[in-house]
């Protein structure tokens, strides 16, 4: 990811940007010795996704909820850098690993299953999943993006010499059938040398519209397979940072006391959180389907303490009870780019199989003649950048409840985000958060 091209183009939107990359690649890592890449240009598979309504839908219910808010959190707590700007889209690390999943069988396939869904049945995962997406992309309030492929290693040179000769990798064709249907994922077989990285590369910069230009700068010399989600949102705030008294500057204190100067956003706001450790609001983008919520620990309580303490159940808790309340809010324009491998986390988080050379069972996805297939890397890059942009256009945002009585006026509270905070761009619908972050430095 290169900073300066997506900083100019941001620069050029000031609006509230976030940008999501997960790779994953797939090795066969029982190989005893290193693969050649041969010489050959890719190839786009003709696997054409059938038509959605031809495929058994599941809308997004409680039940779908619930499950996707404890893993979340989870992967987001566990993808922590501590001391760094910290930000995960939990969507597109699900959509990238539930991808995977359809390729894994027997232990893998049953921890990938507890540690993603909580237990739900792959076919109801992608049926949920396949559906929730579709809401996402179509909904015209933010611009969302979301796109998949799979890239698998094929060694067309020898297949010229002789047509009879078996692949280094034969992919599972039901397995890529039905990424395609399900996801809509792109398929192409591939070299995988340096002519392929390039390829990945383009199709990242063509998926996020030249905003991110690639993601990986080499491929692992054992590497059978690379899938890669790429989504991007784009909103515009519903109502605007644009008079003069509504920037100023003032000083953010970050995670290590030093004082920063930044310039502040000051904006009215209509949705109040409180509960025991924190305080915060919830900032609606056009439309209303998404918002910006921030959670701003107590003076003392520190930033990973408070995010170690929360839950999928607790988030819902605190989405669900914010309330119509005034807040005079002041939060620092702020951006950043963070990457971090998930492979520790998602150990962490029960699927420690998946990564083990010896009994990693990936049969579903294909056959590697090298050895056992397994996951050797889930590599997660993002990109925000927060604005003052945005249109008055759109309706206020659902998890604003009425008041109890309209005798009983709350004095305004004022809240200043001048320290180390939590945030979250949520789908008012669902109450799910598509991007976790938190800013401990916007230096």
């Amino acid at each position: 990811m290169k900073a300066k091209t997506e900083k100019a183009s941001i620069a050029r939107k000031k609006r509230m940007i976030a940008l999501m990359l997960l790779s994953i690649m797939i090795a066969a890592l029982g190989c005893k010795g290193r693969v050649k890449n041969p010489s050959a240009s890719f190839r786009r598979l003709s696997a054409v996704p059938r038509a959605k309504e031809e495929i058994e839908l599941k809308q997004p219910d409680e039940t779908f909820t619930r499950t996707h808010a404890a893993f979340m959190l989870d992967i987001f707590k566990n993808s922590l850098k501590k001391g760094e700007n910290s930000l995960v889209s939990p969507v597109s690390v699900l959509t990238a690993l539930a991808m995977t999943a359809n390729g894994a069988r027997g232990e893998t396939l049953s921890e990938m299953r507890k540690t993603l869904a909580r237990g739900l049945e792959g076919e109801e995962l992608n049926a949920y999943l396949a559906a929730y997406l579709e809401q996402l992309a179509g909904d015209d309030s933010a611009k969302i993006e979301i796109a998949n492929s799979i890239w698998f290693r094929e060694n067309a040179d020898a297949r010229k010499a002789n047509p009879y000769a078996p692949q280094a990798f034969t992919p599972n064709k039901e397995f890529l059938q039905t990424n395609a249907d399900i996801f809509g994922a792109d398929i192409f077989a591939a070299p995988f040398d340096k002519a392929t990285v390039n390829e990945i590369n383009n199709w990242v910069n063509e998926k996020t519209n030249g905003m991110i230009d690639g993601i990986i700068d080499e491929l692992d010399p054992l590497a059978v397979m690379q899938i890669i989600n790429a989504l991007t949102f784009d909103a515009e705030w519903r109502t605007k940072y644009t008079k003069e008294d509504q920037i100023s500057k003032g000083e953010f204190t970050a995670l290590g006391g030093q004082k920063r100067n930044v310039k502040f956003m000051f904006s009215e706001e209509k949705s109040y959180i409180r509960f025991s450790d924190a305080e915060g609001f919830i900032k609606p983008y056009t439309g209303g389907r998404f918002a910006f919520m921030a959670l701003l620990p107590n003076e003392g309580v520190d930033i990973y303490d408070f995010i170690d303490g929360l839950n999928g159940e607790n988030l819902l808790h605190i989405i669900d009870n914010a309330r119509e309340r005034t807040v005079y809010a002041k939060m620092p324009k702020f951006g950043f780019e963070y990457e971090v491998s998930l492979v520790d986390a998602l150990k962490a988080m029960g699927m420690e199989t998946a990564f083990d050379a010896k009994l990693a069972d990936f049969s579903g996805l294909g056959e590697s003649v090298y050895g056992n297939i397994a996951i050797s890397e889930v590599l997660h890059k993002t990109y925000i950048e927060v604005g003052e942009q945005g249109t008055r256009a759109g309706a206020v945002t659902s998890v604003m409840p009425a008041p109890a009585s309209a005798e009983i006026v709350e004095a305004p509270v004022r809240i200043t985000l001048d320290r180390p905070f939590m945030f979250a761009i949520i789908d008012t619908q669902t109450r799910l958060p598509l991007f976790i972050g938190a800013l401990t430095d916007p230096s």
